[in-house]
């Protein structure tokens, strides 16, 4: 063991309880830093996972016109977009997005407002009408489904998913019928299945058809009213957005776009639980910086002696700095062991969230990234703490130490 490390090692022993109140300010900061981090983030990836099951990672809608003109709405990209929200040649459009290689499948939607009729109640709802087999390669519906079959709805040209919410509202069931109006005219379904997304919003109003049953009812053969698109890495959705758009000539949004207020609440959230966290280690080191400060004034004359006897005023600095790497590696240490065992805990928690995305236990992230800035913040704040009493340790002089006239 190097001399300055043995010596720091005594020095920490004559203010054992200062230090251990600072120690364990380390590790509780470190450790509820990671906890917090991880649940804040892992609340996030989940509503990001949700909403790319649900809502796709790009949509394509809207036609990008050359010039301006009554009724059209400027583009962010340039041309002006068109009143008719209507996708032309979905086909011909659909074929020349899934040329891209990033895009993992494409899912042509056609949607439209209308009333259902259930047993007891009705209710204003919007139809969309899917190629089954598309939807599911763009969507997570097969693991939505909370009841019924979808290879019931398969095989069932009248055969309808109801949204959760609906559902219950409607009072219908897997296997009972309802009545759709619209455009004057009147259809009635079979409820085939029940999904759940957990975004109330979809939940209470989304009723998937058979595309073209849907274009049946709503009177319009060959219509789209929008593509879904899933890709295999969602991250990139902002330049593929871009490289699409200005091949197809459609207005192309992103997720990150589409999502972009709750993205940045979810990122306020990560940042304001950092820095409350942040005051625990801060506290821990204001403390270990006035225990320090106080060593150097009761071991005044124990410096003297190590300056005559040769040690440097490097070493002497050290010896302070030592005592300070100490608390820091050890409070990191059991920091992260304490941040581990409370995020395994807390995802085993039991809660019920129903809105934005739904979950029945804490959802959180393990991330490395969690425990680097943990370990980050506590070392700059230790390394301010013994900076400056080391730095005042090492301007002793032996001569002013005896005389009494150190400052």
């Amino acid at each position: 063991m190097p001399p300055n490390l043995r010596i720091a090692l005594r020095f920490l022993t004559t203010r054992k309880r200062s230090m251990l109140m600072s120690l364990a300010g380390i590790v509780f900061g470190v450790g509820f830093f990671i906890v917090t981090q991880a649940q804040t983030s892992g609340f996030e990836d989940f509503f990001i996972r949700t909403i790319l099951g649900t809502n796709g990672a790009l949509r394509v809608e809207y036609r990008i016109l050359p010039s301006a003109g009554p009724g059209l709405e400027a583009a962010p990209a340039g041309g002006h977009l068109s009143s008719d929200g209507d996708i032309q040649e979905p086909g011909r459009v659909t074929a020349a997005v899934r040329q891209f290689g990033n895009v993992a499948g494409v899912s042509v939607i056609l949607q439209a407002g209308v009333n259902l009729v259930g047993n007891v109640f009705a209710s204003p709802a919007r139809v969309y009408g899917v190629n089954l087999d598309d939807h599911l390669g763009v969507t997570d519906l097969a693991r939505q489904i909370l009841r019924g079959d979808l290879e019931d709805y398969r095989r069932t040209p009248n055969g309808a998913l109801l949204g959760s919410v609906l559902a219950a509202w409607l009072r219908l069931d897997v296997g009972e019928t309802f009545t759709v109006e619209t455009r004057g005219q009147t259809r009635r379904y079979r409820v085939c299945a029940i999904y759940e997304t957990g975004i109330r919003d979809i939940d209470k109003e989304r009723i998937y058809l058979h595309l073209d049953e849907a274009r049946s009812l709503l009177q319009r053969p060959g219509a789209a009213s929008y593509l879904q698109i899933a890709l295999h890495d969602p991250g990139r959705a902002r330049e593929d957005a871009a490289q699409i758009q200005s091949v197809i000539r459609y207005m192309v949004s992103s997720w990150q776009q589409r999502e972009k207020t709750w993205l940045e609440v979810f990122r306020a959230l990560r940042f304001s639980s950092a820095l409350t966290v942040s005051a625990i280690i801060i506290v821990a080191g204001l403390g270990m910086f006035n225990t320090l400060a106080m060593l150097v004034l009761e071991k005044t004359k124990e410096i003297a002696i190590l300056r005559s006897m040769g040690y440097t005023r490097r070493d002497i600095a050290g010896i302070f700095l030592w005592q300070g790497a100490l608390v820091f590696v050890v409070g990191a240490a059991l920091g992260s062991l304490l941040g581990a065992a409370a995020t395994w805990g807390v995802s085993h928690l039991p809660i019920r969230i129903r809105g934005v995305f739904s979950t029945d236990s804490f959802v959180v992230t393990w991330s490395p990234w969690h425990y680097a800035a943990a370990i980050g913040t506590a070392a700059f704040v230790v390394l301010l703490a013994s900076y400056f009493p080391a730095r005042r340790a090492a301007r002793l002089e032996p001569g002013d130490i005896v005389r009494g006239t150190a400052q």
